[in-house]
């Protein structure tokens, strides 16, 4: 659970740190919107992603299913800057599928925590492995890091992507170039 005290008590002591006046009238409520906005950007700490996969479908076609696109924004565990882009996901069912929201839902999930962008594709992955238990799953995610971008090498516009692949695309080059020419 979010201490609303404790993140407003520390964001006086990091102004207080750079040299700011905590009672200037611009930054007397600052500590107060901060520990809300954390309340927001941090809900993914106390939610459970498994539980979009609770209703499922039943279906005789066990076709890849894609959903690209889905925008998210994380925060960076190692400079506390957020990051932020795309996240692209398939799946072959095995007899079900999740609603397509769903999917978007779960990587909002893990999203909203201090996160590693390699970490973060890896737990999309994992809970539809887990929850679905499709014959396989691949996750790609498009980002762009503020830690590059605004502070040490300061390179805007650089994206890292990374990919995890599970069950048949593991094994299945043809299935994750399918992947690749539809996410492009």
């Amino acid at each position: 659970m979010i201490d609303q005290e404790k993140i407003q008590q520390g964001v006086r002591l990091l102004l207080e740190g750079i040299g700011e006046d905590v009672n200037r009238e611009g930054l007397i409520e600052t500590p107060e919107r901060i520990a809300r906005m954390y309340e927001e950007i941090f809900g993914g700490m106390e939610e459970d992603a498994q539980v979009h996969f609770q209703k499922t479908f039943h279906v005789e076609n066990n076709e890849m299913v894609v959903e690209k696109d889905i925008t998210f924004y994380s925060m960076c565990e190692h400079h506390l800057l957020p990051f932020y882009g795309k996240a692209h996901i398939a799946y072959i069912p095995d007899g079900k599928v999740a609603g397509l929201s769903k999917l978007a839902r779960t990587v909002e999930v893990f999203a909203k925590r201090l996160q590693l962008q390699e970490q973060l594709t890896a737990q999309i992955a994992d809970a539809m492995m887990e929850s679905l238990c499709p014959k396989g799953v691949m996750v790609m995610i498009e980002a762009e890091h503020m830690c590059m971008t605004m502070r040490g090498i300061k390179k805007p516009g650089s994206r890292t992507v990374t990919i995890v692949k599970r069950g048949m695309f593991e094994e299945n080059p043809e299935l994750t170039n399918l992947f690749f020419q539809m996410v492009k």
